[in-house]
């Protein structure tokens, strides 16, 4: 077959299994009118993905005049994939199949030693998720890691993430892949928020997207027209870095960065000591604002502030339709209140901006979109022609339930 006979094979192939993955249970026929492809092409492609345990029968149409016709839907387990969310506390890791339906999940307080210890922890937990839930190693075909900084697809590092030691040194995805068994794909965690609350969340089929996180760290991803926005070298949204805040020419901004350093959590704590000598967590910080007390509510205001500058900034550049919060931290719903008041001094037109719905499992959910795509591409044929994720119904309820 030459080569332009292949491209076409598996753009018919591709075609084929969007209609089943979307409109499953279906018919021949039904595949036929949506795709234009002939009968004969479809029953050859439909009888192929079969023997390859991609798509199974599932019965035959009813109420219509004259023959049944068999119906076709995905064999939703025939593959699983790994979806990781890395932050600097805690690790989540969760199983899910072809239709994105969680099937395992496990999360710990991320290893504070970095580097290969990180690497084996999300391994070990994967595992175990998968086993407890009765799902085959040999059935994991992709793991999707959402880490907090720059991944470089070059070297396998993780860049600008001081929240991870080592990961700045050593080949992350090498090293993940090697532990697995099967490929990997590192993705911005925060990249992976704003693509699961564009597919099931707050911003679900907003082309024009942005998405901040804030807690122990800060960072934002953006859609623009429907795509996701990474820059030059993956390091587009690395907002921690901005040039607000703290002074960005001190030593710490290079590392830390110096919106990140007045913002997210180790700010807020150090902050509240600076204001009313006691040093606190950050739940007791906003439980001690709530409970009137002023050094508390200060700092919170202050954050807040800084927080809608931050806002502004994206608004100003990007023009999204829609700001998400997310991260423990931007979830709050005291937060979000402040940012609203604050937003309007600060900015010349309204921004539109809400907390996401799909709360910790905004970056699972994103893995999983990512992990699906992949698989549709590597697995039924050749990326689709816009570049965008085509993906399948999902368990809404299962996704936005608690972790």
């Amino acid at each position: 077959m030459n080569d332009s006979l292949s491209i076409s094979r598996k753009f018919s192939q591709r075609s084929v299994m969007e209609a089943i993955v979307q409109g499953g249970p279906i018919s021949r026929a039904s595949i036929a009118k949506q795709t234009g492809l002939s009968k004969q092409t479809i029953s050859e492609i439909v009888r192929t993905l079969e023997q390859e345990g991609w798509v199974q029968e599932t019965g035959r149409t009813k109420g219509h005049v004259g023959r049944t016709a068999v119906t076709y839907e995905l064999v939703y387990d025939a593959a699983y994939i790994v979806a990781v969310d890395l932050g600097g506390t805690k690790v989540r890791v969760a199983i899910t199949d072809l239709a994105c339906q969680i099937f395992g999940e496990e999360m710990a307080p991320t290893d504070p030693r970095g580097g290969q210890f990180v690497v084996d922890q999300i391994v070990s937990l994967a595992f175990r998720a998968a086993k407890a839930k009765g799902v085959s190693r040999d059935r994991i075909r992709l793991a999707v890691i959402g880490v907090p900084g720059a991944p470089d697809s070059r070297t396998g590092r993780v860049m600008l993430a001081p929240n991870i030691a080592g990961f700045d040194s050593m080949d992350v995805a090498g090293s993940l892949a090697r532990a697995f068994g099967f490929d990997v794909i590192l993705e911005n965690d925060v990249n992976l928020s704003v693509m699961g609350e564009n597919w099931l969340g707050q911003g679900q089929g907003i082309d024009d997207l942005a998405y901040v996180a804030l807690g122990t760290g800060i960072g934002s991803g953006l859609m623009v027209g429907g795509h996701l926005v990474r820059g030059a070298i993956n390091a587009a949204g690395e907002m921690g870095f901005l040039p607000l805040g703290a002074d960005p020419f001190e030593p710490e901004s290079l590392r830390s960065g110096a919106f990140e350093r007045v913002v997210a959590s180790h700010g807020i704590v150090e902050r509240y000591a600076v204001l009313s000598g006691n040093r606190l967590g950050v739940p007791a910080i906003f439980d001690n604002a709530n409970a009137g007390e002023a050094a508390a509510a200060q700092v919170l205001d202050e954050v807040a502030r800084n927080l809608a500058r931050g806002i502004a900034a994206i608004a100003a550049i990007a023009n999204p339709q829609k700001i998400i919060l997310g991260g423990s931290i931007g979830l709050r719903a005291e937060m979000l209140a402040r940012v609203k008041a604050f937003l309007p001094q600060c900015f010349p037109y309204p921004v539109d901006v809400e907390t996401g719905t799909l709360g910790a499992r905004a970056a699972i959910v994103g893995a999983a979109a990512i992990g699906l795509g992949q698989l549709h591409n590597t697995l039924f044929g050749v990326d689709a022609p816009d570049g965008r994720i085509s993906l399948p119904p999902a368990d809404v309820g299962a996704l936005r339930e608690a972790g």
